[in-house]
């Protein structure tokens, strides 16, 4: 398999990234941030319409207009979404713990590949300080174990997680913490076990050419003042697949040009492009 991550934020460069020799053959593309003009462009541009399932939340978020999204390649998943389990999810959160997520951050779906192998798919979007990403994988991982109809799952899950280098401690998710919770729960993510806390996906900082002044900076802080951090994962079942390679691209051509703030002129996002390729573990390599 091979499964991306992206952010949205703009209409026009997110999906001719899309459509590139880079990424148009992915088989799982997981979008957070989308708004539902992108949507509605992506599905009428012949060449994204014609190659992949593009899934929406069925509750979209029409007042933030940020909603994670899925695609699917219809190659590889012929038969497209078979239900959406957000609700299942939402629903499978500790009793009484409030988690702050809002409509459209969490898209959950099943679905099936050309071989029949069965898999919950999801997209999220976590809050600022990563305080929902723990309970929102525990939440699929929960639904996952009790629903009869999930029984045999397979899962993979592309998040903006809003893990931290130095995370506040109580305040914000630190990142290898993070590693510790999902490795705990049995799953590895297409950085391993454990997470480079320098391995940044972000790096963005604001100007004064924008309306939230008291957020800007001068370009000679832009590193000191900005935000800096390891905040985007694929995450999947450990016994479920190896990677085979793992990228991050904030060119939209497959290179990373680190100590450089981004969004830019030519590539619209403040995260970068995860991508990594998965090659599935056979029930033969797992016995004795």
């Amino acid at each position: 398999f091979f499964c991306s991550n992206q952010h949205s934020y703009c209409v026009l460069h997110p999906k001719d990234i899309l459509e590139s020799a880079i990424y148009i053959n992915s088989d799982i593309i997981t979008l957070q941030e989308v708004s539902a003009a992108f949507i509605d462009q992506a599905q009428c541009r012949p060449k994204l319409r014609e190659t992949f399932w593009i899934i929406s939340p069925d509750d979209m978020d029409a007042v933030r207009d940020q909603n994670s999204v899925i695609f699917l390649r219809k190659e590889t998943f012929p038969d497209g979404s078979h239900a959406e389990i957000t609700p299942l999810v939402e629903s499978s959160f500790e009793k009484g713990v409030k988690v702050p997520i809002a409509k459209g951050d969490i898209l959950a779906i099943m679905t099936t590949d050309k071989d029949g192998i069965p898999f919950v798919v999801a997209s999220f979007h976590g809050d600022t300080n990563g305080l929902a990403t723990a309970p929102v994988l525990d939440a699929i991982m929960k639904a996952m174990s009790t629903d009869a109809t999930l029984a045999g799952h397979k899962l993979l899950f592309g998040l903006d997680a809003n893990t931290y280098e130095k995370a506040k401690p109580k305040k914000q998710q630190d990142v290898l913490e993070f590693g510790e919770h999902y490795v705990a729960r049995g799953l590895t993510s297409c950085w391993g076990d454990v997470p480079d806390p320098k391995n940044y996906t972000t790096f963005n900082s604001r100007t004064y050419l924008q309306p939230q002044l008291n957020k800007a900076c001068k370009q000679s802080d832009k590193r000191s003042n900005g935000d800096v951090n390891p905040k985007d994962f694929i995450l999947f079942g450990k016994g479920d697949f190896t990677v085979q390679s793992t990228w991050k691209d904030n060119t939209g051509e497959k290179d990373y040009l680190e100590d450089t703030a981004f969004p830019t002129l030519t590539f619209p996002s403040d995260h970068g492009i995860l991508a990594t390729v998965l090659e599935p573990i056979s029930p033969d390599s797992c016995e004795g």
